[in-house]
C-alpha cells in the first residue's frame, strides 16, 4: 500500500518514486495518503521524538529505522526574557539537545532511514557545519559512507570536528556554501551519491516534527513561531507540521512563521520586504552566524509560501544584534545557543519594537543548535578573563560583587 506521494511546487507533476527532484527541476512536496484516523491516541502511547510520528513520516518500514534518538528537545518556559521583553508569554524550543547539537539530526534520521530503504551504499552533502557534523553521524550509524564538501574556512571548528571525529570523508573548496552545493548536485549524479541537503524532501518531512512536538508540548498551538533561516528548509518544515496538524483536524489553526536572517545573508528577507516572487541571490554572504550564512537558499519558495501564508513576516538583525541575544539568552535563562540560533531572539526584539507582532502573542523561538558548535566567538567577542595574582583574586571579588550589586539596582 502506497503510504505517500511526491508532488513538484513548479509544475504540480505527481511521482510514485523516490526521486529527490522532479523531472523540471523543482523542489517536492511529500503527501500522505490516507494515513489512519487515531493518529493523536497512537502518537501518545509513543515516547517523544521525530519517531513518535511516523504515521506521518515517509518511511515504508520500521525495520529501515537510523536512530540516535533524536527530537524531544525541551520547550523552555523563557519567564525572565519574557519580562525583559514585556511579552505574556514566550517559549524557546532548543533544538541543541539533539545527539549532535542541532535540528539537523530530526532531518537527517529519516534522510538516512530514506537512503537505507533506496539501497544507497553512500552518501554526500555541501554544508556550512550542522549538515555535515549530523550527517557524518547517521552515516557512521547506518554504515554508509560519507562525503561533505564545505567552503574553505567558512565551518566553525566545533563542527568540523564532528565530522572528522565520525570518519567522513571531507573535502574544502574554495567559494561560497552554495558553490559547494551547485558541485554536490554534479558529482552526486556521476558517482550515484544520495544527496542529503534540504533539496531532499523526505530529510525536511524531519524537521517538521519540531511542529509536531511544540503542540504536544504546549497543548496547543502558538500565535507566533520565530525562526533563524538559512538555506530555508526549516521554516519550510515546521510550516508544513502545523499544516498538517490541522489538515487531520488536531489543531484548528496554524502560528505565523517568522523568518529571521542575518543582514549580510538576506536574500528572503530582502524578497518579502521588496514584495518579488523571485530571489535575488547574495554572491558573498557574510554574517558572524555560520550557520545561516546562505546567499542562495534552495527552498526560497516554500519558505516564502509559508511565511506568506500563514500572515508572518521576515526580518533581518545586525551581528551585533546576534551577539547581545546570545548572551541575554545564556545570562538570564541559562540557554547557551550558537550564533544562527540567537537570530531568532535578536530577531522577536526588533519585531517587538517595530510592532510586528503583538506583546500578548504566545510566542516559541526555535534555537537550532548548541552554543559549543561555535565556542571561537565566544572566545573572541564577549568579555575577557580576569588575571591577576593569587593574592589579589578577594579584592577583585570584592569589587566585582559591588559592581554586580550597583548594577542590579539600577
Amino acid at each position: 500500500m502506497v503510504k505517500y506521494r511526491l508532488k513538484c511546487i513548479e509544475c504540480s507533476s505527481i511521482y510514485d518514486d523516490d526521486r529527490i527532484l522532479c523531472d523540471c527541476g523543482g523542489l517536492l512536496d511529500v503527501l500522505y495518503l490516507n494515513p489512519p484516523s487515531d493518529l493523536c491516541s497512537r502518537w501518545m502511547s509513543r515516547r517523544i521524538g521525530v519517531w513518535r510520528y511516523f504515521e506521518l513520516l515517509p518511511i515504508n518500514s520500521i525495520a529501515n529505522i537510523v536512530s540516535l534518538g533524536e527530537g524531544g528537545t525541551i520547550l523552555y518556559r523563557c519567564g525572565k526574557i519574557r519580562e525583559y521583553f514585556g511579552l505574556r508569554e514566550l517559549y524557546v524550543k532548543n533544538e541543541g539537545g539533539n545527539p549532535t547539537g542541532s535540528f539537523k539530526d530530526r532531518g537527517m534520521t529519516v534522510g538516512i532511514s530514506k537512503a537505507i530503504e533506496h539501497g544507497a551504499f553512500a552518501v554526500i552533502c555541501a554544508s556550512t557545519g550542522n549538515t555535515s557534523a549530523s550527517l557524518a553521524a547517521y552515516a557512521a550509524r547506518a554504515g554508509l559512507k560519507c562525503f561533505v564538501i564545505l567552503p574553505h574556512g567558512k565551518v566553525a571548528l566545533g563542527k568540523l570536528s564532528q565530522a572528522i571525529i565520525y570518519g567522513a570523508n571531507i573535502i574544502s573548496v574554495n567559494g561560497s556554501f552554495d558553490e559547494a552545493l551547485s558541485i554536490v548536485r554534479k558529482v552526486a549524479e556521476k558517482h550515484r551519491l544520495y544527496i542529503l541537503n534540504s533539496i531532499n524532501p523526505f530529510r525536511l518531512e524531519g524537521q517538521k516534527t519540531i511542529a509536531y512536538e511544540i503542540y504536544d508540548q504546549l497543548g496547543s498551538v502558538p500565535d507566533v513561531v520565530v525562526v533563524p533561516v538559512g538555506n530555508a528548509g526549516n521554516i519550510s518544515a515546521i510550516f508544513k507540521g502545523f499544516v498538517e496538524l490541522k489538515q487531520y483536524k488536531l489543531t484548528e489553526s496554524i502560528p505565523r512563521m517568522i523568518g529571521v536572517q542575518a543582514e549580510g545573508a538576506s536574500p528572503i528577507v530582502n524578497a518579502f520586504r521588496d514584495g518579488l516572487k523571485h530571489l535575488e541571490p547574495i554572491e558573498n554572504p557574510e554574517t558572524i552566524a555560520t550557520a545561516i550564512r546562505i546567499g542562495n537558499p534552495v527552498n526560497w519558495k516554500k519558505a516564502l509560501n509559508a511565511i506568506y501564508s500563514s500572515k508572518g513576516y521576515a526580518i533581518s538583525v545586525s551581528d551585533t544584534e546576534i551577539l547581545e541575544a546570545q548572551k541575554l539568552l545564556a545570562r538570564l535563562e541559562g540557554i547557551f545557543v550558537e550564533p544562527a540560533s540567537a537570530a531568532s531572539i535578536a530577531g522577536l526584539r526588533k519585531l517587538l519594537e517595530e510592532k510586528i507582532i503583538d506583546r500578548n502573542d504566545l510566542t516559541v523561538c526555535i534555537a537550532t543548535g548548541h552554543g559549543l558548535k561555535d565556542p571561537n566567538v565566544v572566545a573572541k567577542y564577549t568579555e575577557s578573563i580576569t588575571s591577576v595574582k593569587s593574592k589579589e583574586v578577594s579584592k577583585v571579588i570584592k569589587q566585582l560583587l559591588k559592581v554586580n550589586y550597583s548594577s542590579a539596582k539600577t
